[in-house]
């Protein structure tokens, strides 16, 4: 795995590196680090090169406050991909990633031949989701990111994942308790003000895969299933047994779903 630095908005933006073959970029959520692709890095950096951008505040990449919304984030991917070469990619993007994924398919559709969405939505927030998002804002910035973690890491998972596995539940926080706080509050901020882009995945006329998690609490199946229809090419995969972080939960049978859509997308 190879880490570079480039300047995106006058602040150090990194990403990583790694495999060989046609562009596969992961886009990591909120509250992670390139760190949560750990399984699927391993899986497709055999047959793909991966590129793992660290979105602001996240891991070496700096806190750039400049950085307001979503369509900042896939302005920073851009010019990773810009300063790789990289004209066209196949983009995955995991939660706040898929949201981030969305944008881009919005400013820069010509530089995507595939969108997947992994536990995530093309819908805005509604009211409830508004308030939480600005509570969670007030808890991060009064107590910290590590106690906002500890709290809110283990129900991401299914309640049977998370009790039969405490030492991985225990991994992902300690991978993000270092993240600042203001950069926490940004992302949860650029969630709050994100539109609602059902009709991005009506006009996108590339293929979208979607990897939803029948127990997920985070993103409920029922709010991402009627979603999976509007695509001209949908590919659909369920993990019956994951909550929110299936990559981690059923990682075989998400890495399965990963390499039989990019083996269409690039047969």
């Amino acid at each position: 795995m190879q880490t570079k630095m480039i300047s995106y908005r006058n602040q150090p933006l990194s990403y990583q590196l790694t495999g060989s073959g046609l562009p596969v970029v992961l886009v990591h959520g909120f509250g992670e680090t390139v760190d949560v692709w750990q399984q699927q890095v391993h899986h497709l950096e055999k047959k793909y090169r991966l590129i793992l951008p660290g979105i602001s505040g996240s891991g070496l990449s700096v806190y750039n406050p400049e950085l307001i919304s979503l369509d900042d984030y896939a302005g920073s991917i851009k010019t990773i991909l810009e300063a790789e070469n990289i004209p066209v990619c196949a983009m995955l993007g995991h939660s706040m990633g898929g949201y981030i994924a969305m944008a881009f398919a919005v400013n820069f559709p010509k530089m995507l031949n595939a969108l997947g969405l992994m536990h995530s939505s093309a819908a805005a927030d509604n009211q409830e989701k508004i308030a939480t998002r600005k509570k969670s804002i007030e808890f991060i910035l009064s107590n910290g990111s590590a106690a906002y973690f500890k709290t809110s890491v283990p129900g991401l998972f299914s309640e049977k994942w998370a009790a039969a596995n405490p030492l991985a539940v225990q991994e992902l926080i300690e991978q993000v308790s270092f993240l600042l706080p203001e950069a926490l509050a940004q992302q949860q901020q650029a969630m709050i003000g994100r539109p609602d882009r059902t009709e991005v995945l009506k006009n996108f006329s590339r293929p979208v895969l979607f990897i939803m998690g029948k127990q997920d609490k985070a993103v409920p199946f029922d709010i991402i299933m009627p979603q999976c229809y509007l695509p001209a090419e949908s590919h659909i995969h369920i993990l019956e047994q994951s909550g929110h972080m299936g990559m981690w939960e059923e990682p075989e049978k998400t890495n399965a779903a990963l390499t039989g859509f990019l083996g269409r997308i690039y047969a």
